[in-house]
């Protein structure tokens, strides 16, 4: 009787160990206690929708802290904490400290990454939230705007819904993604993608300094610029101004999941995911052909992706350099073939189906009984 007691207690503590264990490895919060090493079980969203862990992407052997999808069976990741400063091996651990900082120590207890804060906590947690935000905050305070830090302001190559693009006016902070330097290296590439709010609000890439691409500006509806830029099934976005910010977002209309990346060469896509079992599936790639390059035809340049060469000048008008054009260098653009003259019948000319606005700045001015009368289309 004795032994079946110590049985049954024995089967009772392991089945309690069991419990602990699962409970501990499905938490979605760190705090000053609970730390996540290296090799332990990954933090988890309270719905499962994300995780947040160690990981080494492609073949190499560095070690980051991302976020990705949970339960699918290849990992997408869409945030990476410390891109530019990996650990060589799997000693690292991550943990809130006080004032209310996340940090990341490596095997020798030295930080190689960490948050900032101007305010502090009692209590610090940082908890990864269904929304894919990994946020810092004091315990049982879900207020957003109280906050300490989020990983919303921190984006890396992917815009997750509800994550704003754009521009703090009071702060100076502005909010943008960066691509990768390759699959293997999440340290930021050449590109980025900004919300610009400059004139009306449009989304531009840049390759450095240059843009590259380039939305057309907001008109309260959709960018003017962008044929697939209409609301989709799945989500809804829009561009929103005030005194104080101008930022960028979209939000989700269903259950299905909606991701936007910005890859290492410089590509925009939409992906959508109805099915795990499916994986992810582009719905939208921008630049969609040759024409969506910003001014790839250059001033007076117009542009049609199923002529050959896909440049083209406007009507009355020919290549400023004929000999940089046969060589498919279009960048300098067109000149009127002889001067404007309004006296003479110049007139404005309707182009209809084109996005001009999209691709060079043009400019017709005429004088005309001592008034100026000038067209200009952005």
């Amino acid at each position: 009787m004795k032994a079946l007691l110590r049985e049954s207690f024995y089967l009772f503590f392991l089945l309690c160990l069991y419990s602990i264990h699962r409970s501990f490895g499905a938490t979605d919060t760190i705090t000053t206690t609970h730390f996540l090493k290296d090799g332990d079980a990954n933090i988890t969203s309270p719905g499962g929708i994300f995780e947040l862990g160690f990981f080494s992407p492609g073949n190499s052997e560095n070690r980051y802290v991302g976020m990705w999808y949970s339960s699918m069976s290849v990992r997408t990741v869409v945030w990476v904490a410390n891109r530019e400063a990996p650990l060589s091996n799997g000693s690292g651990i991550l943990k809130v400290i006080k004032p209310g900082l996340l940090v990341l120590l490596n095997g020798t207890n030295n930080v190689v990454w960490s948050t900032n804060t101007s305010r502090s906590a009692q209590n610090p947690v940082a908890q990864l939230l269904d929304s894919g935000n990994f946020v810092v905050k004091e315990a049982g305070n879900d207020n957003l705007g109280n906050f300490l830090w989020q990983s919303f302001d921190h984006p890396t190559d992917t815009l997750l819904a509800g994550m704003k693009l754009g521009r703090d006016f009071v702060t100076g902070r502005e909010v943008y993604l960066s691509s990768w330097k390759n699959e293997e290296n999440p340290a930021p590439g050449d590109f980025t993608y900004h919300c610009d709010p400059s004139g009306y609000p449009q989304n531009i890439v840049k390759n450095g300094s240059d843009v590259v691409y380039s939305s057309g500006p907001w008109n309260g509806r959709y960018f003017s610029g962008t044929q697939n830029s209409r609301q989709g099934t799945f989500y809804t976005y829009g561009v929103y101004s005030s005194k104080t910010e101008v930022y960028f977002v979209y939000n989700l209309t269903s259950s299905v999941l909606v991701r936007l990346t910005l890859s290492h060469n410089g590509v925009l896509q939409i992906w959508i995911l109805g099915d795990r079992k499916q994986g992810w599936v582009p719905l939208i790639l921008i630049p969609s052909d040759n024409c969506d390059m910003y001014k790839l035809c250059g001033a007076y340049g117009s542009c049609n992706s199923q002529d050959s060469p896909v440049c083209g000048c406007l009507d009355k008008f020919v290549p400023n350099n004929s000999d940089a054009w046969k060589k498919t260098d279009w960048s300098g653009g067109c000149v009127r073939r002889t001067e404007l003259n309004c006296l003479q019948g110049d007139v404005f000319l309707k182009y209809s189906h084109s996005q001009i606005a999209r691709h060079t700045e043009f400019m017709v001015q005429c004088d005309y009984d001592s008034r100026r009368m000038q067209g200009h289309l952005l």
